[in-house]
């Protein structure tokens, strides 16, 4: 049977990073642009990975308006997820850039000597803020 997950379940299930998030922004045709990414969660923001000036970028300057997909799970008896639907925004910044960076690196493991200390040049971050969650796991 399928349940929502508590505020805490979606919050450590985002955390597990199962996969890759398939971010979903809005072209200039009106369709729907889904790609997946990388991306890690600090505090209330999702921060997404990826060269600056691509078609998710620009479709999230025209529009803000965006969803992040995550799935786990192969049957129906494991399969779980969340939707979110939220705010985009684009960090361009190079020492903001740089400290997100160094914060990926450090959820990943990576000891403080070792964090990088550049970034690469063209890179940017999406971040999503203010979203609402629809969650669903068909495990418990």
């Amino acid at each position: 049977m399928q349940r929502a997950m508590t505020e805490t379940e979606l919050e450590q299930f985002i955390d597990s990073k199962p996969g890759w998030i398939i971010l979903s922004t809005i072209g200039t045709d009106g369709f729907p642009h889904s790609v997946p990414l990388g991306y890690f969660r600090d505090g209330a923001a999702i921060y997404l990975g990826c060269k600056d000036h691509t078609q998710k970028v620009r479709n999230i300057e025209r529009n803000s308006k965006v969803s992040l997909c995550l799935e786990s799970g192969s049957t129906m008896s494991d399969i779980k997820g969340a939707l979110l639907r939220g705010t985009a925004t684009i960090v361009r910044e190079p020492k903001d850039r740089l400290s997100l960076h160094q914060s990926a690196a450090r959820q990943r493991g990576v000891a403080e000597d070792d964090l990088p200390q550049s970034v690469s040049e063209g890179a940017a971050y999406i971040k999503v803020t203010n979203y609402t969650a629809t969650s669903w796991n068909y495990g418990s």
